[in-house]
């Protein structure tokens, strides 16, 4: 039987509804359907979205947070949070201590803005160095800022960033409050930042070779755009790592060095991507899903020029975080990719195989999953989102039996 799910996501357009419905039937004779086989559950019709019933892993509750969003252990195993308002947390799991850390920017938090990724410099046992990302409105537009500052706990405890700088801004900065985007991620070697920005929910400018907006990055770790970016060349901005992109939750490399992205789709078509230099990744021109205001959008396709996902949902699982699992606690996940899902209130795996990615389990969560980190035991850490019921909760998952 057909079966559609309705579940309210995070990131639809201003005033929609996120309940998104298979692509080909949706086009053909969803409008002919009784009420009564909408009502259905599309989960039972592909396979694709039913929550594994019995969990391998056992959940225990560590903390709970404020809206948070991000989070990074640090090597003494405490970690640092972000919280959607503009709050950074260092946080002990052993004895439950919260410190406010001092420092951090004003944050535009309305709509989906927030105090965003959270990412130890690979030296940072040399430089103390974290690195994040932040929304903030300036001169009447809003956009995406990544920043770094020095780690620092005085004797008293009292913790800060010292010498905060914003290293890079997105551009153009826009009216809206969706789709930032705003994850880090460091190449294997240490010497290059991976950032995205969304495209802030203005489609075009995912295409536009100037633009920031709806893009991978490569930059140097001061900011600045790296040397040899694959297409400065041809005019694009020498920032630009791949493009075609529309908001960008999780970013993440391979043992191997392959770097993988999950974005939202639009009404439709939520992927995981292997980002590879210079590719087109095609949203707006093509994609899994449509637009909200349901104008269709083509699907991918082979030889349309563009780079079509490793992996798609639809219905949707609204992607949040992403880790690349490389621990011991759980050997038969090893080179497998962790999701959060939002609207689908659940912690997804998909195994990797080379260049090839495939869905592997999804389990059901109860509540929105916002950030999936690795703890320095091999543990898988979550937490959820604080919206839409959601109580921002730190989980920490550990084997069964």
């Amino acid at each position: 039987m057909l079966s559609i799910a309705l579940r309210l996501r995070s990131e639809p357009a201003p005033g929609l509804i996120g309940g998104r419905t298979e692509k080909s039937v949706t086009r053909s004779f969803i409008a002919t359907l009784p009420l009564i086989l909408i009502a259905c559950s599309a989960d039972n019709a592909t396979g694709q979205n039913a929550a594994t019933p019995d969990k391998p892993f056992k959940v225990a509750t560590i903390a709970d947070f404020d809206a948070p969003w991000a989070m990074t252990f640090l090597p003494d195993g405490r970690t640092l949070v972000t919280e959607k308002a503009g709050e950074m947390i260092l946080f002990d799991p052993k004895n439950g201590t919260k410190i406010p850390v001092a420092g951090i920017p004003a944050v535009d938090s309305a709509g989906q803005g927030a105090l965003m990724d959270v990412v130890l410099s690979p030296h940072f046992a040399q430089d103390k160095t974290v690195y994040f990302s932040f929304s903030e409105s300036r001169d009447g537009v809003k956009g995406v800022a990544l920043a770094k500052g020095a780690f620092d706990q005085a004797s008293d405890g009292t913790t800060r960033l010292d010498g905060v700088q914003v290293i890079f801004r997105a551009s153009p900065y826009v009216d809206g409050n969706g789709h930032y985007s705003g994850r880090i991620a460091f190449s294997p070697d240490g010497k290059y930042l991976f950032f995205t920005n969304g495209e802030r929910q203005k489609f075009d400018p995912a295409q536009d070779p100037k633009a920031t907006l709806g893009k991978v990055l490569r930059l140097n770790l001061d900011g600045t755009p790296a040397a040899g970016n694959p297409l400065a060349a041809q005019g694009f901005n020498p920032a630009i790592w791949s493009y075609g992109h529309r908001n960008l939750l999780g970013i993440a490399f391979d043992k191997d060095g392959r770097l993988w992205e999950q974005e939202m789709g639009p009404k439709g078509g939520d992927e995981v991507n292997l980002v590879k230099p210079g590719l087109n990744y095609g949203y707006p021109k093509v994609s899994n899903g449509d637009h909200y205001d349901g104008k269709p959008i083509p699907d991918h396709a082979p030889g349309d020029g563009f780079e079509a996902p490793k992996v798609s949902w639809n219905p949707v699982i609204s992607p949040a975080g992403l880790l690349y699992y490389t621990g011991d606690l759980f050997p038969q996940w090893k080179n497998s990719l962790f999701i959060g899902g939002l609207s689908s209130q659940s912690l997804v795996r998909v195994k990797l195989d080379g260049d090839n990615a495939a869905k592997a389990d999804q389990w059901d969560m109860g509540a929105r999953i916002r950030e999936v980190e690795q703890g320095p035991d091999g543990a898988l850490w979550l937490l959820e989102d604080g919206d839409r019921g959601s109580q921002g909760r730190m989980l920490k998952l550990t084997p069964a039996g």
